[in-house]
């Protein structure tokens, strides 16, 4: 399965829109340089969703773009939701993460939810965690490089063993 980087996001402050940026640094076990979000946090490092995703919301008649669900990497061409816990991806040249959660808990409504009465990326959006830093731009492949069963699973954010 392969896709391609739509467009990269970043923001230096939480809780707000992303702005889409060319190119990034993708820091192993941290995510991306100069982003609010990268953190040692092993399990939301970075973020994807997929632009599939983002024109659902636009035939529902948002003014949405790449960026404004929190995103780090919109992709193309890839079903992110069929990627298990643990499926490698590489991304561009470098990168190598593996998927560490899929959507997320919202503990409060963003703009976009109460503009819409539902947002994307608590169920659609995936996170990875960066095994293998490097360079990242637009334009970039994703491609699906291994998929390794893992011996956890994540429940909200909680790390529990089988």
């Amino acid at each position: 399965m392969q896709g391609k980087v739509v467009s990269i996001n970043v923001s230096n402050k939480k809780g707000v829109r992303k702005t889409p940026v060319e190119e990034v640094t993708v820091v192993e076990n941290k995510g991306i340089a100069g982003d609010a979000h990268a953190s040692s946090e092993w399990h939301r490092q970075v973020s994807l969703l997929a632009i599939e995703s983002i024109k659902k919301m636009q035939s529902l008649g948002l003014d949405v773009k790449p960026g404004d669900f929190a995103e780090n990497i919109t992709t193309e061409g890839i079903d992110l939701l069929s990627l298990p816990l643990g499926t490698r991806v590489k991304i561009g040249n470098d990168v190598i993460g593996e998927v560490s959660q899929i959507g997320k808990e919202c503990h409060s409504r963003c703009a976009i939810y109460y503009q819409a009465g539902d947002c994307v990326m608590p169920k659609e959006g995936i996170f990875i965690r960066v095994m293998k830093g490097g360079f990242v731009k637009v334009g970039d492949s994703v491609v699906v490089a291994e998929r390794k069963p893992l011996d956890y699973y994540l429940t909200d954010i909680e790390l529990r063993p089988y």
